[in-house]
């Protein structure tokens, strides 16, 4: 059975993470791989009942009891998820990981980093590429705008824990870039995905479109 391959998306608000996730899907798709696309928090029935708990307004979680929900969460999808879709072959699109944590919680409110790291540890899965999109500010904002949909706790936190956050994103991709790959995501969405597909055919063995065998042209 061929071996599945686990990539994931990463950003702060407005950098277009899931709208690339689908994307990113699709154009596996069409390249005849099995695809299953994903997300965090949630991804399986007990973690999305988590998810709802993280991202709304009835409690006010200290940065260490959100930290662990996360990870619980997490480790819900791992197993529940994202390992049977591996085992299966699939390739795994997952719109935020445990990167997320360490920058929203270890960047952004303060949570302890080293517990972020040791609790990442545990799970025992790595992405084989994470693809980090780098929004500005002022593009970030204009994209929320635009979207219009009610904000979530997190998108309600003020500017200076989002930059917090996107620094901690830079941080995370300058400090494993065998993994990560920094996906500047200011441009239009097709810009910004023929930017990842490029990363992606550079990182894995992506095959050649239909388009390119069908004319015999390399992809």
């Amino acid at each position: 059975m061929p071996v599945g391959r686990f990539i994931t998306l990463e950003g702060g608000e407005g950098a277009g993470k899931s709208t690339q996730a689908q994307l990113l899907a699709d154009a596996l798709v069409t390249l005849g791989l099995p695809v299953l696309r994903t997300r965090e928090p949630g991804g399986a029935p007990g973690a999305e009942i988590l998810r709802n708990l993280l991202l709304g307004d009835s409690v006010d979680w200290s940065a260490p009891a959100e930290t662990l929900l996360h990870f619980a969460a997490r480790a819900e999808h791992v197993e529940k998820t994202i390992r049977p879709a591996l085992a299966a072959g699939m390739w795994v699109v997952c719109d935020r990981f445990f990167d997320s944590t360490m920058a929203y919680q270890g960047y952004g409110l303060g949570a302890d980093r080293a517990t972020i790291a040791a609790l990442t540890g545990l799970l025992g899965i790595v992405p084989e590429v994470t693809l980090v999109l780098d929004v500005s500010d002022a593009v970030a904002v204009a994209r929320q705008v635009a979207r219009g949909a009610d904000a979530d706790r997190y998108e309600r936190l003020d500017a200076l824990f989002h930059a917090r956050v996107n620094q901690g994103f830079r941080d995370i991709a300058a400090a494993a870039p065998e993994r990560c790959v920094l996906i500047a995501a200011d441009g239009s969405r097709d810009e910004v995905h023929a930017a990842i597909i490029h990363a992606l055919r550079a990182r894995l063995a992506l095959p050649p479109s239909r388009h390119s065998r069908a004319s015999g042209n390399p992809d």
